[in-house]
C-alpha cells in the first residue's frame, strides 16, 4: 500500500484478473449492456432505448428482485412549498460529514425534482391528498417535509414496479426465453403530448431502440478490446432456456448498476443477491473504487436474535419521521440531548446513540415506540412494517418494536464522475454501486432512489452523445489464474467482518479482520500454486469470491482511515480529524491481487477522465424539456 496522492487510471490499467469460469459458449450484441434492473439500470435502459440504442439489460435474479423494491421511506426532493434544492442541499452536506462532493450534490438536489416528475409520468403512483397533490413526509437529516412515498411505506415496490410495467408493456422481450415476446420496444423522441406521438410516428426507423432482458444472470467480468476499452461482459445465467451457462454480451458501453454489497455482513437489510459482484467486476476491470469504508449502519432494523443472519425486516426512517421514539428498557428516550433533531438525526449519529445504550446498559437491542399512532395508522402508512412486525410475534400497536443497528447502504463504490463515468473507458457506473461523491461518509435518508434516477439520466445523456469511438472485438482473455474461493467461505467472510468491521471498529478488530481475510485469499492461492485446482466454478464460489475481494478493500480503507467520520466509527480513534482525513480513500486492484489504497490530497475526488465536464448534462433524447417521460411504442417487423 503507498501514501502518495490518488490520481485517475488510463485505458489499459486492467489488472488481467478475473473469474474462472468456462468459455463463452453463446453471444449477443447491443450497444448498450446495462448490469441490474433496480431504479438506476432501468432508467438508463429506458432513456438509451429512447434516444434509439439497443440495450440489454442483465439481471442476477427476476426484474424486481434486486434493492430498489425494498427502498420503504420514499425519494427525497424539494417538492414541497417553500422548500428549496438549496435546503436539501445543505441538509445532504452536513449528513455527508465534510466528504460530499458539493457540486456532485448541487447536481442531484436541481436535477432531483424533475426527474421525479419524469417518473410519476412514466407511471409511479406516490400517495397524494385528496386534492391530488403529494404527500410529504421527514427522515432523519431533513429540516423539511421532502420524502415523496407511495404505498405508505413501500415507494421502492412502487417505483419498480413503474419502471418494470414501461418496458414490458411497451413490449420488451427476454431473449433467454424462447416463449417471451420478441417484439422490440420502439422508443422514439418526445414528450406525451399529441403533437409529440404524431411526431414520433413520423420518426426515422433508425432511431428506434429497444430493449430486451436477460434474468437469472450473474455477471462475471468486463470484456474488453486491444485499446483497453469496454467491449461487453462475460456472465452465467442460471437455469435451462435458450441461452444458459457462461455467455457473453457484447457492447461498447456497459453501465453497472448492481446494487451494494450487504451480504458481506452476516446481518443486512439488503436481498441475498447483494454480494458486491459490480464493484468486484470494476476492481479486476482496473477501475477505481473509493469511500468503501463507509458502510451506512441503519439505526432501526427490527431485532430477531443475537444469531439472526441473512437479510432482516427494516423499520423505515418514516416512523421517526412521523413521530416515533426511540428509548431504552426502561423507557427512557436517550436521542434526546445527543442531537438538535433527537430520534432525527442523521443515520450515522443515530445507530452511533444506540449502540452507546447498548453498551452502557448491557442490552441486545433498543425499542421502537409507536404506539401512539394507533391501529389505523399503523395500517394505512406503515402496513409493510406492521405486517412483517406481526409475522414476528410483535404487534407495533400495542408494544414497542426490538430495533438494532444493521448493514444497509455501501455509501461508496465504483468511483465515477458527474456523468457516471469510471477510470475504465466505456464503463458506467449508477445507484448504490457508485460512488458519485454525493454521498460523502453518510448516506442521507432517502436520497438513494433519487440518486439512481439523476445519474442514470446523466449516464444515458453521455452514452448517446455519440463522442464515444467505436469498440474494437473482445480480446480472448488470458486463462485466470487467481483461485475461487470455496463456496462456504461466503459465511467465514460475513462472520469476520460483522466481528471486526461492523458498527463498531478499532485498530485492533480491523487488523484481526484484515488477518484472517487475508489467510482465507492465500491458502486459495497456496492450494492453486501447489496442484492447480480451484474451487469449482459456480455461483456460489464467484459470489464467495466476490465478496472476499469487496471484504478486502473495505477493512484496508477502514484501517487507514485513523478517525471517526460519518458511518465510520474507529472506537480507538473517536474524533473527526478534519485536518488530516478530510480526503477520500481509492483503491485499485493490482495485477499481483494486492491492494493499491491511496489518499487523494483533499475533499475532492480526482477526474475519471481527461478534459472539461460541464456542470449540467441535458437528459437524454426522448425526455421533454417539459419533464415528460418519452413516448414508447410498440412495433412489429
Amino acid at each position: 500500500m503507498t501514501t502518495s496522492s490518488a490520481g485517475s487510471a488510463g485505458p489499459g490499467d486492467a489488472t488481467g484478473i478475473r473469474l474462472h469460469a468456462p468459455a463463452p459458449g453463446w453471444s449477443l450484441d447491443s450497444d448498450v449492456v446495462v448490469v441490474g434492473s433496480g431504479v438506476a439500470g432501468l432508467t438508463v435502459a429506458l432513456r438509451c432505448a429512447a434516444a434509439g440504442a439497443k440495450v440489454i439489460v442483465v439481471t442476477k435474479a427476476h426484474l424486481d428482485d434486486g434493492s430498489t423494491r425494498w427502498a420503504q421511506g420514499g425519494i427525497a426532493a424539494a417538492l414541497g412549498d417553500g422548500d428549496t434544492p438549496a435546503q436539501h442541499l445543505d441538509d445532504t452536506l452536513v449528513a455527508g460529514a465534510g466528504l460530499c462532493d458539493e457540486d456532485a450534490v448541487r447536481v442531484l438536489v436541481t436535477e432531483g425534482p424533475d426527474a421525479v416528475r419524469r417518473l410519476i409520468a412514466t407511471g409511479a403512483h406516490f400517495d397524494t391528498d385528496a386534492a391530488g397533490t403529494i404527500l410529504l413526509t421527514r427522515e432523519g437529516g431533513h429540516h423539511r417535509r421532502r420524502i415523496a412515498h407511495a404505498g405508505g411505506d413501500a415507494t421502492g415496490a412502487e417505483v419498480s414496479r413503474a419502471l418494470i410495467a414501461a418496458v414490458v408493456d411497451a413490449g420488451a422481450s427476454h431473449p433467454q426465453d424462447p416463449a417471451a415476446d420478441t417484439a422490440p420496444v420502439a422508443a422514439a423522441a418526445g414528450t406525451d403530448t399529441a403533437a409529440a406521438a404524431a411526431a414520433a410516428d413520423d420518426a426515422d426507423a433508425s432511431a428506434e431502440g429497444s430493449i430486451e432482458f436477460v434474468e437469472n444472470a450473474l455477471v462475471l467480468d468486463l470484456l474488453t478490446d486491444a485499446q483497453g476499452r469496454t467491449a461487453g461482459v462475460s456472465l452465467h445465467v442460471m437455469g435451462a432456456g435458450a441461452r444458459d451457462g457462461v455467455g457473453a454480451v457484447r457492447a461498447g458501453a456497459v453501465v453497472l448498476a448492481t446494487g451494494g454489497m450487504g451480504q458481506v455482513f452476516s446481518a443486512t437489510t439488503n436481498p441475498a443477491v447483494s454480494t458486491g459482484d459490480g464493484v468486484a467486476l470494476a476492481l479486476r476491470a482496473g477501475a477505481e473504487v473509493s469511500d468503501l469504508e463507509f458502510v451506512q449502519f441503519h439505526p432501526t432494523v427490527l431485532w430477531l436474535g443475537a444469531d439472526a443472519e441473512g437479510q432482516q425486516p427494516l423499520v423505515s426512517e418514516a416512523v421517526r419521521g412521523e413521530g416515533a421514539h426511540l428509548i431504552d428498557a426502561e423507557g427512557v428516550r436517550f436521542m434526546v440531548g445527543q442531537h438538535e433533531l433527537a430520534e432525527l438525526a442523521p443515520r450515522d449519529i443515530v445507530a452511533k446513540g444506540i449502540m452507546r445504550r447498548m453498551q452502557e446498559t448491557g442490552a441486545e437491542h433498543m425499542y421502537l415506540d409507536a404506539r401512539h399512532f394507533g391501529a389505523r395508522m399503523w395500517a394505512e402508512r406503515f402496513p409493510t412494517i406492521l405486517a412483517a412486525c406481526r409475522a414476528h410475534g410483535i404487534d407495533p400497536v400495542t408494544e414497542p418494536i426490538p430495533v438494532a443497528p444493521a448493514a444497509h447502504y455501501a455509501s461508496g463504490g465504483v468511483r465515477t464522475d458527474l456523468r457516471g463515468r469510471t477510470t475504465v473507458p466505456g464503463l458506467y457506473a449508477c445507484g448504490e454501486v457508485a460512488c458519485t461523491g454525493v454521498h460523502g461518509a453518510n448516506r442521507l435518508a432517502s436520497n438513494s432512489l433519487l440518486e439512481g434516477l439523476v445519474f442514470a439520466e446523466r449516464i444515458a445523456a453521455d452514452v448517446m452523445a455519440g463522442t464515444r469511438p467505436a469498440p474494437g472485438e473482445p480480446v480472448p482473455p488470458a486463462p485466470a489464474d487467481a483461485p475461487l474461493l470455496a463456496s462456504e467461505a461466503r459465511y467465514e467472510v460475513q462472520r469476520i467482518m460483522t466481528a471486526g468491521a461492523g458498527v463498531l471498529r478499532s485498530a485492533d478488530s480491523l487488523a484481526t479482520a484484515a488477518g484472517a481475510l487475508e489467510r482465507l485469499h492465500t491458502a486459495a492461492v497456496e492450494a492453486y500454486d501447489r496442484d492447480g485446482k480451484t474451487a469449482e466454478p459456480c455461483v456460489e464460489t464467484w459470489e464467495a469470491t466476490n465478496l472476499g475481494l469487496v471484504a478486502r478493500v473495505l477493512v484496508a480503507a477502514a484501517r487507514r482511515r485513523e478517525e471517526t467520520r460519518g458511518c465510520h466509527w474507529r472506537e480507538d480513534r473517536p474524533d473527526r480529524d478534519d485536518r488530516d482525513w478530510r480526503r477520500h480513500l481509492v483503491v485499485r486492484l493490482t495485477p499481483h491481487g494486492t491492494l493499491d489504497v491511496r489518499a487523494t490530497d483533499g475533499p475532492a475526488l480526482p477526474a475519471t477522465r481527461p478534459g472539461p465536464l460541464p456542470a449540467a448534462v441535458t437528459p437524454a433524447a426522448g425526455i421533454g424539456d417539459d419533464g415528460a417521460a418519452p413516448t414508447l411504442r410498440r412495433t412489429r417487423p
